[in-house]
């Protein structure tokens, strides 16, 4: 074995490896992140340079056991066969990990399928090509391929991009070898001894033999060749050189003047001296290791030989029936190979390729040849044999070769008449004269009369070749009329033997007898080896499985007769050979009794996929019994032990997008910390296959009972954000319902919307009655829809409320008298007081006088039945309570929640509509004439202001009322709900009866009723607070005195009206 070249001493060694983990650091850096594909070639080519073993080169894969146990050649030809396979099996690695490091991965990067045509006969065809898969990560086995683990969410980037990288490299140091290009082969002649063994009919007699020391990249001392190492006399760059005539020297890369002295892997330059000495003295390329080259020897020249052609591509001398070049696999015609320096770079990934039969260059995308319809990795047709050349000499000038099928035309011809082709215009004429082929007539040049030469062997060989193939093609079209295959045809010729029969007639009236001959011979076979069997009493139960061999069909019979050429014996072998191989086809795929598959190939004619249907069948007999019964589908069981059997019922009961999201579902079902239910991971699954957010959506925490519930069970309204579980929503609004008011019916967390908002409200209830609908029991949604028509109907000026029982209708009537639907009582549609027979032909205010006159109960109840007929009355629905307003002025409307001042009817809000507003909270904007503010008045003041307007006013208690304790009925919050109840003050003289706080409330309801305005008897600090109240400018002007101010912003008061909602006599 060869020792490493002295210029890799140890420090050189030490300095290799530490670029190659500078160029490999870099390089991974650019396949990992989107970079440059010319910068991601250029780390590779690198890398692929530097002049290391291939076991210190490779950190990841076994690159050592790879090529070893992937060139088992006996000669150098049938290695590099071997090495471009495996370098072909590292482009398809290669495609893996670019697909995983590249940011937009392909859909289904998490598996690798065995039934992949193209893995199969790539990666799958050599050693080593799985343990690859593994260091991408693909370690989960399986049956039909390998996959990712579950826990694994996304690749090893950084791992795979190392790997990708070191495949990269390999693959590109395999095709520098096997193009001959490789500036060290002795690394892998160490490792593949069969590198150095030459096969006999490859090397010309006369190669020269070149000793090693003559090799520029293999520069070694002396003493580092030991005498027992075999020394190669031949390689690709030496048999190139030492066949082909050339002079040419080597020029820098850089100056294109002077040879070259040194190559630097790193770089990947080839430098003369003084190119050398100036591009490295940069201190970024300094530390480069350059490797010395010297010029080769001038070796012997030969000339080629007249039967040979030279590549112009690769200047390797080929023998001259060949299409192809040995070495590059270019066309003889191609033009010649573009120099150093304007060598195109090649792309990242294959846009186009050129097919190896017919060089025709074919779409990335397709897989077949466009013309020749070959595969895309078939290799190249084995060149046919070489055929004599004659001796005339005569016919050079008139003659051409075809350079798609070598065949000999004659010159006045412009398409060949074998492969019926156009002349190319730079088609080549044979260097020695070949006889003309006489196939069809060639109206002669006029020209002088040339002596032909007699027929040529090979001459009359193609003419009967031509006339045979003719004829078969024409019988092959009139089979194909009759329905006929051409291999029918033309096994039927060969087995007639008699040309006045025509083939079709023959198969229709003889194969018949020779099918059946057929399987009848094969029955035989199939009996003789089970006589054998029963004579040396072998196994039973084989015996009997033999004993019930099927005989073969006629569809058998006939395939196996085309595959054997028409001979009966061969024809009963390969039948009962492909018997056996799709029994034991059959049987992978789990049908292990081979008499039953025997028979189901019988009847389907020996088709796999018949039979399998036939097989089938049987076992579909359950699932059919199943599908047409009335009983109920058995549950999906998740700890069932076959885990296929499982996702496919998911597959079909819940129609998942993919088998992926299948194995999801199965695997968070099967967590033993998981409490959720088949349909909600179902559910959750089919909105997104990421995991994280798929536990999030089924561990959501219900903010009301604080338990954890999926998505699925939690329920929301359109108003707001707010989640909650299935049986609070429920239980909150069937409450709500019942006990409480419509407008109570809003979010249980955040208590939107705001119902008081007439805009939303209609859109709000309609989404709430959808949602109630499947929720809610029967008789809670009727009574939801009651009140919700309720609400409705309180707008239309047309609802009135019955004054008994609170049942609200509409009433189209004109009279006064309304009769209540519900309790059947009635009472007054104007002043919403029971009706008595004095209210006929009387106003209410009429007859509200005459109560006051004439009834002794209305008379003994004073002041307070004039506060109590005077009382509440809501803005919005109308509702009237008989109420006093004393106390707190914000009263809520227990029919329709409305929320309002009982002194001037304006409304509660927190969200203020008044522009220069800066109150937050709730409240109200009062006028000034309102009970709110005319509350803090002393009695004497307010009946003076009555006095200022001659309006008269009780002072005296009624004849037979209560003395000593107000009975003005109000309402107090005493218990879990508001009660009516009288007042209970102690009352003051002079003040009718009533304790103070409701004598104010008479005389303020006086002062609205005749509209007085407060400001009358304002001092001029109140009348700057009201302004101020009311935005009204209260700056003094200069000079302006006291009176002149007061009576400004008097005026200025009298501006502001009064309360617009407050109620006034008519």
């Amino acid at each position: 074995m060869r020792e490493l070249p002295a210029a890799l001493s140890i420090s050189a060694m030490a300095s290799l490896s530490d670029q190659l983990e500078e160029v490999r650091v870099n390089a991974e850096g650019s396949l990992s992140s989107p970079g440059s594909a010319q910068e991601m070639r250029a780390g590779v080519t690198a890398m692929a340079n530097i002049p290391l073993p291939p076991s210190s080169k490779y950190r990841y894969i076994a690159a050592d056991s790879m090529l070893t146990e992937n060139s088992s050649g006996n000669n150098r030809n049938e290695s590099l066969s071997l090495l471009q396979k495996l370098s072909t099996a590292l482009n398809i690695l290669e495609k893996y990990g670019s697909n995983l490091t590249n940011p937009n991965r392909p859909k289904y990067w998490r598996t690798v399928k065995y039934n992949n045509p193209v893995f199969r006969t790539t990666v799958d065809s050599i050693q080593g090509g799985r343990a690859v898969l593994n260091l991408y990560g693909y370690t989960n086995q399986q049956h039909d391929g390998l996959s990712f683990p579950d826990e694994v969410v996304q690749p090893d980037v950084e791992k795979v991009a190392s790997v990708t990288l070191e495949i990269m490299c390999l693959r590109m140091e395999l095709d520098m070898l096997i193009k001959g290009t490789h500036s060290h082969p002795e690394f892998f002649e160490r490792l593949i001894p069969s590198l150095t063994v030459q096969d006999d009919e490859g090397i010309s007699t006369d190669a020269v033999a070149i000793s090693p020391s003559e090799r520029p990249w293999e520069k070694q001392t002396p003493s580092s060749m030991s005498p027992s190492q075999p020394k190669s006399l031949f390689s690709p760059a030496l048999a190139l050189s030492s066949l082909v005539p050339s002079t040419q020297i080597e020029n820098c890369t850089i100056c294109g003047i002077f040879p070259v002295s040194a190559h630097c892997p790193t770089c990947t330059q080839r430098l003369c001296t003084e190119c050398d000495r100036l591009y490295h003295s940069h201190s970024g390329r300094s530390t480069h290791i350059r490797i010395p080259v010297t010029s080769s020897k001038a070796t012997k020249r030969h000339s080629s030989s007249l039967s040979s052609w030279q590549c112009k591509y690769c200047t390797t001398v080929n023998a001259l029936q060949q299409v192809l070049c040995e070495t590059c696999d270019r066309p003889r015609l191609s033009s010649s190979a573009p120099s150093l320096q304007e060598e195109p770079s090649q792309p990242s990934t294959i846009s186009e390729w050129q097919c190896k039969s017919c060089t025709v260059v074919n779409a990335g995308s397709s897989i077949l040849c466009e013309v020749c319809d070959r595969p895309r990795l078939a290799t190249r047709p084995p060149v046919a044999p070489s055929r004599p050349t004659p001796s005339a000499t005569g016919l050079m000038d008139s003659q051409w070769i075809c350079q798609f099928c070598t065949y000999v035309n004659p010159t006045p011809s412009t398409v060949c008449e074998m492969c019926c082709l156009s002349k190319s215009e730079s088609a080549l004429s044979p260097s020695k004269p070949l006889p003309l082929s006489p196939v069809k007539d060639v109206t002669p040049l006029s020209v002088a009369p040339k002596v032909m030469p007699t027929e040529d062997p090979d001459l009359k060989r193609q003419r009967l070749m031509k006339e045979e193939g003719l004829k078969l093609i024409q019988l092959i079209r009139e089979g194909e009329k009759k329905g006929v295959s051409p291999e029918e045809v033309y096994t039927s010729m060969y087995v007639s033997g008699n040309s006045n029969v025509m083939p079709y007639d023959w198969l229709k009236a003889e194969l018949p007898h020779v099918l059946d001959e057929i399987c009848v011979m094969a029955a035989s076979c199939q009996q003789e080896p089970n006589a054998q069997s029963n004579s040396s009493g072998g196994n039973d139960g084989q015996d009997g499985e033999k004993s019930n061999a099927v005989p073969l069909s006629r569809a058998e019979a006939k395939r196996a007769w085309l595959a054997a050429g028409g001979v009966n014996e061969k024809a009963v072998r390969q039948g009962l050979r492909d018997r056996r191989v799709k029994v034991k086809e059959l049987g992978s795929l789990g049908f292990n009794d081979v008499t039953r598959c025997e028979e189901a190939l019988r009847q389907s004619g020996g088709d796999v996929r018949g039979a399998l249907v036939l097989l089938q069948r049987p076992l579909l007999e359950p699932f059919h019994q199943r599908m047409w019964s009335d009983e109920p589908e058995p549950p999906i069981d998740i700890n069932h032990p076959d885990k296929q059997h499982v996702c496919r019922r998911l597959l079909a009961v819940f129609e998942l997008p993919s088998w992926g999201r299948c194995e999801l579902v199965l695997s968070l079902l099967r967590d033993p910390t998981a409490t959720y239910t088949l349909e909600d991971v179902v559910q959750a699954v089919r909105e997104s296959p990421d995991r994280d957010f798929i536990r999030r959506v089924l561990n959501k925490e219900c903010p009301i009972c604080l338990s954890v519930f999926p998505h699925s069970k939690m329920q929301s309204l359109t108003s707001c954000q707010c989640s909650v579980c299935c049986g609070c929503f429920k239980q909150h609004f069937t409450i709500a319902v019942r006990d409480k008011h419509i407008r109570d019916m809003v979010c249980p967390v955040c208590s939107e919307p705001d119902i008081n908002d007439p805009e939303h409200l209609n859109s709000y209830f309609s989404t709430l009655d959808i949602q109630l609908r499947d929720c809610l029991e029967p008789d809670v949604y009727d009574l939801f829809h009651k009140k919700l028509t309720e609400q409705a109907l309180i707008k239309d000026p047309k609802f009135l409320w019955c004054s008994h029982c609170s049942y609200g209708f509409i009433y189209d009537g004109d009279q006064l008298k309304v009769t209540c639907m519900q309790c059947r009582k009635s009472f007054c549609a104007q002043c919403k007081k029971p009706w008595e027979p004095q209210h006929v032909g009387l106003s209410c205010e009429q007859f509200q006088l005459w109560k006051r006159e004439n009834d002794p109960e209305y008379q003994r109840q004073g002041l307070a039945g004039y506060l109590r007929d005077n009382g509440i009355t809501c803005p919005n629905c109308r509702f009237q309570y008989a109420l006093a307003r004393g106390g707190c002025m914000h009263f809520s409307c227990s029919q329709c929640r409305y929320q309002f001042c009982s002194g001037c009817n304006n409304p509660f809000h927190t969200k203020c509509a008044v522009n220069q507003c800066t109150v937050t909270g709730l409240h109200a904007h009062h006028p000034r004439d309102c009970l709110f503010y005319l509350r803090d008045w002393e009695p004497a003041r307010l009946q003076a202001l009555l006095q200022k307007k001659a309006v008269n006013y009780n002072t005296e208690t009624a004849t037979g009322a209560q003395t000593g304790v107000c009975g003005v009925i109000e309402q107090k919050d005493e218990g879990p709900r508001p009660t009516d109840s009288p007042c209970g003050a102690q009352t003051q003289p002079g003040q009718a009866g009533l304790c103070e706080k409701h004598y104010r409330e008479y005389l303020v309801s006086l002062i609205n009723g005749h509209s007085i305005d407060p400001a009358l008897l304002y001092a001029l600090d109140e009348l700057i607070v009201a302004c101020r109240r009311y935005h009204v400018d209260v700056i003094q002007g200069e000079g302006e005195d006291e009176r002149g101010y007061f009576a400004r912003l008097k005026k200025l008061m009298d501006d502001v009206p009064l309360g617009d909602k407050v109620l006034r006599k008519k």
